[in-house]
């Protein structure tokens, strides 16, 4: 089910259908290296990860990762959406794409997209982005859609991450 589209892209529903293109992102390098490793390593642990990941979110929330499309050719290109987490008191931004889409602008239309859909769809007045310390590129995103450095957290042991928050009102 298609929730948002813009000039360049499709951002639907994840459906356990889409298992091989996830369990090709989880695994790219930058994924593992900025988000984490999930230990998803066959089609079976992917359908597993959407069945209790995102797919689970949409019952609980109404939202989670959403599927990033080209538009005209319905290439998947990652995921993009809002994430309840309860060691946050906001929802979250996430983002990732793989990396032949890196560079061209879709993860600031996705995440644009995004924005403007918590905004006028769930009554968003703010919202926080997490971000990996090293990763320069989507710091450089965030504060492109004038998201703001408020403070580190650890989410893990030894897991610590940079906060950033927008105001959407």
């Amino acid at each position: 089910m298609t929730l948002i589209q813009t000039k360049r892209l499709t951002i639907r529903l994840l459906a356990l259908e889409d298992a091989p293109f996830i369990l090709r992102l989880l695994n790219e390098p930058s994924f593992i290296e900025n988000i984490g490793d999930k230990d998803v390593r066959t089609l079976a642990q992917a359908e597993n990860y959407l069945s209790q990941g995102p797919l689970t979110s949409y019952a609980a929330h109404g939202h989670g990762l959403w599927m990033v499309q080209h538009r005209t050719t319905g290439n998947p290109m990652g995921m993009c959406g809002l994430i309840k987490r309860d060691t946050l008191p906001e929802l979250d931004l996430g983002y990732a794409l793989v990396p032949e889409f890196w560079g061209l602008g879709y993860g600031r239309e996705a995440a644009a997209a995004c924005l403007d859909w918590g905004r006028n769809t769930l009554g968003l007045e703010g919202i926080l982005a997490i971000v990996s310390p090293g990763n320069a590129a989507s710091t450089r995103l965030l504060e492109s859609l004038d998201f703001r450095f408020t403070g580190r957290k650890e989410m893990a042991p030894g897991n610590e991450v940079l906060v950033y928050r927008r105001s959407l009102s």
